[in-house]
């Protein structure tokens, strides 16, 4: 069993957002190992879904039921809270009155914030779950299974045909239908083609007007669609770098969906061989390091900002990370596993422009090497420097 890098709280009540499949449940029967100790409630079984979407007050009864117990269980778990939001009220008052602690999981946020719920007004913690990363997978690793299949938990343990099937169930069924099923769209067609136009635009500049067009709705209406992919962690926006704030948001983000597996499915290139030294191959090893340190970011609850630097002639910083006001780190990565020093001093030029930055090129060269002010780093040495003092 794959022991996962997040650490959740066993003092006070929480929720665990997480995309669908990425092992939530998973993670809190690790937490939570012994029955005795928890009490479960899955709101994916249709009959409890229903039960208590009916009537919420129900869950009253089930609480209390379990306080006449001689020893009741401390913990409560609800599984995929989004589905019956009015529960987290009768959840709030349990947790003021000190009766029980909730661990409380959902892949939709969103849903609960449209539904006015009760969000427990700061008396549970906020953690979220992503797929699986390098990390975590440590010697079971495979940098070429990673960027092919992605990594989300059921995913990794496939074979390559079963996989496939997956991996297209996952986009089709979850994606597709239930993020529609859940109400957070309206008409389907559209949202559809905007999913297939966002994995084919995936970490490029979001152009809302192109994609207004090509989707048959208004820009409004895709702005709204990013929202809903980033309110359901399937995805995340990266602002442009500027020192205004202002300007900082004139400038369009660029858009990551939140698995390679995912992305490649929903752009109808799974079947396509990755072949290195190619420009396909060069993007989606791009995406993958971004994920990785975007996934440790936000598994550890660092409050580093994400940015991307773009000049007036098309000049690109792939990443900015931003650990204080005084204290960055510009990342520009390469797939190649042979650092060209022509890329290297061009990088250098262009970082001149952003203040109190650590330069740092990633690729596959396992060769560290120092070219002027730009270490150049093995990736998976370069995240481990980007989380130590030493940056």
């Amino acid at each position: 069993m794959i022991d996962r890098a997040l650490k959740v709280s066993k003092e006070r009540s929480f929720f665990l957002f997480g995309a669908r499949g990425t092992g939530k449940s998973t993670l809190l029967r690790q937490v939570f190992p012994k029955p005795e100790a928890t009490l479960w409630i899955d709101l994916l079984d249709p009959e409890q879904e229903s039960r208590f979407a009916l009537h919420p007050e129900s869950l009253s009864a089930v609480l209390d039921e379990e306080l006449k117990q001689k020893t009741p269980k401390p913990w409560v778990v609800i599984d995929e809270i989004q589905k019956v939001p009015a529960l987290l009220g009768i959840v709030h008052q349990y947790i003021r009155a000190k009766k029980f602690r909730f661990a409380l999981t959902g892949s939709s946020a969103r849903k609960l914030k449209r539904a006015q719920a009760d969000m427990l007004a700061g008396r549970a913690s906020l953690f979220e779950l992503f797929p699986l990363n390098h990390l975590e997978l440590q010697s079971g690793f495979s940098l070429e299974k990673a960027l092919q299949w992605g990594t989300l938990p059921e995913a990794w343990e496939l074979s390559p045909e079963e996989c496939r099937r997956y991996l297209r169930s996952y986009c089709q069924v979850y994606l597709k239908e239930e993020v529609i099923s859940e109400q957070l769209v309206r008409k389907v067609q559209p949202f559809r083609n905007f999913l297939e136009l966002a994995a084919i635009q995936n970490g490029q500049i979001i152009n809302y007007s192109k994609f207004a067009r090509d989707c048959g709705v208004d820009e409004n209406t895709i702005v709204t669609y990013f929202e809903i992919l980033s309110d359901t962690l399937l995805g995340f926006e990266i602002p442009p770098f500027h020192l205004s704030v202002r300007k900082r948001q004139r400038k369009n983000p660029k858009f990551y969906l939140f698995d390679l597996g995912v992305t490649r499915t929903l752009a109808n290139r799974l079947d396509e061989t990755l072949v290195p030294r190619t420009s396909a191959y060069g993007f989606i090893f791009e995406h993958f390091v971004i994920l990785e340190i975007y996934r440790l970011i936000r598994t550890r609850e660092l409050d580093w900002k994400m940015t991307y630097l773009n000049t007036k002639d098309n000049k690109e910083i792939d990443l900015i990370v931003e650990k204080k006001a005084h204290s960055r780190v510009a990342i520009e990565i390469k797939s190649t596993d042979r650092v060209d020093e022509a890329e290297v001093h061009s990088f250098e030029r262009l970082a001149k422009d952003i203040p109190n930055a650590k330069l740092l090129l990633l690729s596959q060269d396992r060769t560290p090497q120092k070219y002027g002010e730009v270490s150049c780093l093995h990736w998976k040495e370069g995240i481990e420097k980007i989380f130590s003092n030493e940056l």
